[in-house]
């Protein structure tokens, strides 16, 4: 069956919009995997870089008291220097608190720049992590507190 001319005419190109809808849907969806993925890995490194920066000013201890039994105290000078210390060399922003001369506390900052959900608006993405170690005295296998 032979169709007429004038209905081919007036099909020529209907599939254009549908491909480029497509595509473009196809795009934004690479976007959030690729880019989701970059900001789990952020989030992840944000509170993996907090920890180990926690975990390097809580051994800075007033050797004094910790060696006469008196209980494990952070020296703040050497625990905030160790941390900042950390933060510096893993290129990571952040803060670092002392709590009561036995906790010290983290907080990152990193950011990630998206590769595809930039192209249609998406700017910078924030993650943050923290992380807080407590000191405490072991005698024995035992912890005082």
């Amino acid at each position: 069956m032979k169709v007429p001319a004038s209905l081919r005419a007036d099909e020529r190109g209907s599939i254009a919009p549908f491909f480029a809808i497509a595509t473009l849907a196809l795009l934004v969806m690479i976007g959030l995997v690729v880019d989701g993925g970059g900001k789990v890995r952020s989030l992840q490194q944000a509170d993996a870089v907090a920890g180990e920066a926690a975990r390097a000013g809580g051994q800075a201890i007033v050797a004094s008291t910790a060696v006469r039994g008196q209980g494990a105290v952070a020296d703040p000078v050497k625990a905030r220097q160790a941390a900042q210390a950390y933060l510096a060399a893993a290129n990571v922003s952040g803060t670092v608190s002392i709590i009561n001369g036995t906790s010290l506390r983290v907080e990152t900052t990193i950011d990630y720049q998206p590769v595809f959900l930039d192209l249609i608006g998406v700017g910078t993405l924030t993650s943050t992590g923290a992380a807080e170690v407590r000191l405490a005295e072991v005698l024995n296998g035992e912890v005082n507190p």
